[in-house]
């Protein structure tokens, strides 16, 4: 801030200054001597000088203490300037009461952020200038009071003060702070008004509003209109890109800077770093990092920290240990970082070690570095870790912490253990919103939704009111739950008690209705969402595809792929490439799986498990296996998923030979271990080619319990070899493994029937009949063009009367029937 004079008068005009006294310090030697020892942070020098001053009864004015205050203020000098403020009182009215002193005092305790004695000292002005006003409303903004420093602003403009170019940076702060840009437009008019925009702080100040705020087309306006703009201006929009997620115009904004020949600083890099770590940026993130070694940018903690974060978050862990060692004074937040990369790279025991380093580097460990730790317990589902880390909490008094308390929580539902998590909870004094969503996502998870509904009603008795997050983890619990009927209507109750669903909430709903087999509900939702006004991501696009690949609904699924054409963000996913192909092919249309597989943007084995599957659900053997064969050559390891659809396409082929090769290179090729799925595929392909022997022998010798698909391919080919004992040994275990299902019993009734014993088939009907067990009728289903000329889904089920067009289709059956008798006379 500009000198302040220690005479003011009220300021009438928006450029007016204070003007100064006639008598005091430009002939006072003393003054000049202070000033400089002041301005040069001699603090205690310029003490001695006026304790000189005192003994020798040189008179001590007003200007000689402001300036020592004001080099307290330059020092930040808080207990010097608290002692100067003593003996100020000690002096009487004269100095206390003069308006320069007054002014002094609020700027010293304000720039020392001693916001309480500011606003006190502020309250009792008698004559209230441009300064007092900028250091109460700078003081506020950094204390966080921000809806304050805006009152602060009205009330200047009440009293016909007119705001300068240091407070309207505090304004814009506050505006940017509480979104407000209806105000910040306000404050812009001000700007342009009173002739404040040339100032390219003030300007710089207003574009970081308006991007704090998501207005960033305002934003760029004014940073174009900024004739002479400086590495501030420039910072201030990057920032604000990358604030709205606007990753990519952030970079070239880096490189337009450069061409014009602005030196970067550190925030520029920074910012760059940032914005290469959002979206994945590698080359870009490493161009960021050149250009602060080019320009000579030393890795303090501040830059050395951006760098870290960056190679961190895109998983060069090995260039972030680089960084990390060359980093000067490193501090918790640097150490923190890379133990979290760590984690974030599965490295738990890289994580353990640093942490190890860390106590020996004298470094205490804090709430950030405990947290850590416990999700890299909770993501390798090691409890053991994570009650190490709890009992150092407990040690060092950090229990109550509810950062903590919720990370505890959250490592003990991802371990198994819903009844530590509970008591975590439950023994958490003070809780926030996010420790009940803690809780409520682990029952939510474990489909425990009479628990997460008694937990969400207890919350609200509480008087913590459920966030859009409470919400979508309820509907999770009830349709992990399978009651989807009741997650509707809770979704219904979240809209009418004011919360507006998000793009999360109506990709929960989408999910939880494919994963409860109501995959034409999914669908509606989609349509829904979108005429709510939100866009889907690449999750609910995802979850659209499966719902048509479910429904095999090859319109539904060409609309889904026609949106992601029309927006290209999402077509270069590969979760939504993989979803494409597997979606195509359930639909029936291989060519069009093979063509999207063609046209991929990345070569990732998801993509390539969803030709391989697409290949063997068609029974195309030699093309799955030639991929599999592929992925090679190309480098790429194959995993369980891989095996699983080379095997279903040798299956489907009845290829023994070639299931039998893959399936001992599984061990001795790729070093993997066979699950029960691979298991299975064997013994069904086995069995389908006659060879019960062998099937049975490698399913009794295999490391696993047999399933009851397993038991029923087995089942089927003994029962058509007619091998009488087997049958009798496989229904045993067939009812075993599956006592509910009534689908066995029909299976092995039938069996008896082929063998022609009654008897057998008789008994088994009568425990279907104990155990209140029906058939399963046949269902199909039909997509036609309705009323309204949309495609619409028509179920079909075996003795089913309750279709709306019932009456209608049972006339033109009989009809048919009537023809075909007809035509066989």
């Amino acid at each position: 801030m500009a000198s302040l004079p220690f005479s003011t008068i009220p300021i009438k005009l928006p450029h007016s200054a204070p003007t100064k006294p006639h008598d005091e310090h430009p002939r006072n030697p003393y003054f000049h001597r202070v000033s400089s020892l002041c301005k040069n942070g001699e603090i205690r020098e310029a003490l001695s000088l006026v304790t000189e001053m005192d003994f020798r009864n040189v008179r001590i004015g007003p200007e000689i203490y402001g300036e020592i205050l004001q080099g307290c203020v330059y020092e930040r000098d808080f207990h010097t300037g608290r002692q100067i403020h003593a003996r100020i009182l000690k002096n009487g009215d004269f100095y206390a009461r003069n308006e320069y002193i007054e002014t002094k005092l609020v700027i010293f305790y304000a720039k020392c952020d001693a916001h309480e004695i500011a606003e006190t000292l502020f309250s009792k002005l008698r004559v209230r200038n441009v300064f007092s006003w900028a250091a109460i409303i700078g003081v506020k903004c950094r204390a966080g009071l921000v809806e304050g420093a805006l009152t602060g602003f009205v009330e200047m403009l009440k009293d016909e003060i007119f705001p300068d170019n240091f407070v309207v940076p505090n304004v814009c702060k506050a505006c940017g702070a509480l979104q407000w840009s209806g105000f910040g437009r306000g404050v812009h008019g001000y700007v342009a008004k009173s002739g404040l925009y040339d100032c390219v702080f003030v300007a710089s100040s207003l574009a970081d509003m308006y991007g704090k705020c998501g207005v960033l087309e305002d934003a760029r306006k004014v940073f174009d209109e900024i004739p002479d703009r400086n590495v501030v201006a420039w910072n201030a929009l990057m920032v604000g890109y990358v604030q709205n997620g606007m990753n990519e115009e952030a970079i070239r904004l880096m490189c337009d800077m450069r061409e014009e020949g602005v030196e970067p600083t550190r925030v520029t890099v920074s910012t760059c770093l940032s914005a290469s770590a959002n979206m994945g940026g590698v080359e870009e993130g490493k161009q960021s990092h050149a250009v602060a070694v080019v320009n000579g940018l030393e890795m303090d903690n501040i830059l050395g920290t951006s760098v870290l974060n960056f190679y961190c978050k895109v998983g060069l862990i090995e260039y972030a240990e680089m960084v990390f060692d060359r980093m000067i004074g490193k501090d918790v937040v640097t150490w923190n970082l890379l133990i979290s990369g760590y984690v974030q790279q599965g490295l738990v025991e890289d994580a353990i070690r640093m942490c190890k380093m860390m106590r020996l580097e004298k470094l205490k460990f804090d709430c950030v570095t405990l947290s850590t730790l416990m999700s890299a317990a909770a993501r390798t589902q090691n409890s053991k870790l994570g009650k190490e880390v709890q009992c150092y909490c407990i040690r060092h008094s950090l229990e109550s912490d509810i950062v903590l308390a919720s990370t505890v929580v959250d490592m003990y539902a991802k371990c198994g253990s819903i009844v530590d998590a509970k008591k975590v909870f439950d023994s958490t004094v003070q809780k926030d919103l996010i420790l009940w969503n803690t809780l409520l996502a682990a029952y939510a998870e474990s489909g425990l939704s009479g628990e997460a509904l008694r937990l969400f009603y207890e919350m609200q008795l509480e008087s913590v009111p459920p966030n859009v997050i409470t919400w979508n983890l309820i509907i999770l619990s009830l349709f992990r739950n399978g009651q989807v009927d009741e997650a509707k209507e809770m979704f219904l109750q979240m809209q009418s008690s004011g919360i507006t669903p998000t793009i999360v909430s109506w990709t929960t709903m989408m999910n939880g209705f494919v994963q409860n087999g109501c995959s034409e509900e999914a669908i509606h939702y989609l349509r829904k969402m979108q005429e709510s006004g939100l866009r889907p991501n690449f999750f609910s696009i995802t979850v659209a595809l499966s719902a048509c690949a479910n429904l095999a609904s090859l319109h539904f699924g060409r609309s889904v792929h026609g949106y992601i054409i029309r927006n290209q963000p999402h077509s270069s996913s590969v979760s939504i490439e993989t979803s494409l192909v597997d979606m195509y092919a359930k639909c029936g249309d291989i060519s069009k799986a093979e063509k999207v597989f063609r046209r991929k943007s990345y070569s990732e084995l998801p993509l390539y498990n969803a030709m391989i599957s697409a290949y063997a659900l068609y029974g195309n053997v030699k093309e799955a296996i030639d991929l599999y064969r592929s992925l090679e050559e190309m480098g790429i390891k194959p995993d369980s998923i891989t095996l699983t659809n080379v095997l279903s396409a040798c299956n489907y082929a009845g290829d023994i030979n070639q299931a039998i090769e893959i399936f001992s290179d599984m061990v001795s090729k790729h070093g993997m271990k066979p699950c029960l799925e691979h298991y299975g595929l064997m013994v069904d392909l086995l069995a389908s080619a006659g060879e019960t022997e062998k099937a049975l022998r490698l399913m009794e010798e295999m490391p696993y319990k047999p399933d009851a698909r397993m038991i029923q391919s087995l089942f089927a080919s003994c029962t058509k070899e007619h091998k009488t004992e087997l049958v009798e040994y496989l229904s045993r275990q067939l009812l075993e493994s599956e006592p509910d299902n009534s689908g066995n019993y029909v299976t092995i009734s039938n069996a008896y029937a082929v063998e022609g014993s009654w008897d057998e088939v008789v008994r088994m009907r009568e425990m279907m009949k104990a155990k209140g067990l029906k058939k399963k009728p046949g269902c199909s289903w039909i997509q036609i063009k309705g009323e309204k000329e949309e495609e619409e889904v028509h179920v079909f089920v075996a003795n089913d009367k309750t279709h709306l067009r019932n009456n209608e289709m049972r006339r033109v059956l009989a009809l048919l029937l009537y023809d075909m008798c007809s035509d066989s006379e």
